[in-house]
């Protein structure tokens, strides 16, 4: 093999290493997912909540940092421990497992709306995460009564 083509290969070694390093830069399919985005309709505009189920399809823990959306400039990470909320800084997502954001446990709280959203408009979220790249997700406003049927929930039991 002569020099030209050792440094040739080296180079696409090295490339190849730093590629496999980096993610391909995010390139690829993302790791996070999100199903079942919803807003109940807000009663006013002071506040609101977000539910979604955020998947982690990477090998990897992540955490969710924060958020952001046309309807608030003050989007907040919420998570309830003993019936009472309070606002933390990010929330564990698990390597191939989920983050559950749901009524009566932990979620998104938009605070001071721009305007109330209705049932059947859409609003728009920007998830960030410690790792992986930025997740825009649709949420749909339901009616104020409506949760998200999960297959852990137990029906009857009020919980």
């Amino acid at each position: 093999m002569n020099t030209r083509t050792l440094r040739t290969l080296a180079a696409a070694l090295s490339l190849t290493a730093a590629l496999a390093i980096s993610g391909c830069s995010g390139k690829s399919e993302p790791a996070m997912s999100v199903s079942g985005a919803f807003m109940p309709q807000p009663v006013s505009d002071k506040m609101a909540g977000g539910f979604m189920v955020i998947k982690n399809g990477s090998d990897s823990a992540d955490k969710l940092t924060g958020a952001s959306s046309p309807l608030s400039d003050d989007l907040q990470i919420h998570e309830t421990k003993d019936q009472k909320m309070q606002q933390v800084q990010a929330m564990d997502v698990p390597a191939n497992g989920e983050l559950r954001l749901e009524r009566g446990g932990n979620h998104i709280m938009f605070m001071g709306l721009k305007n109330t959203p209705q049932v059947g408009d859409k609003v728009t979220v920007e998830l960030r995460f410690e790792k992986a790249g930025p997740v825009k997700v649709e949420l749909d406003v339901k009616e104020r009564t409506y949760n998200a049927q999960t297959p852990t929930s137990t029906a009857g039991n009020g919980h």
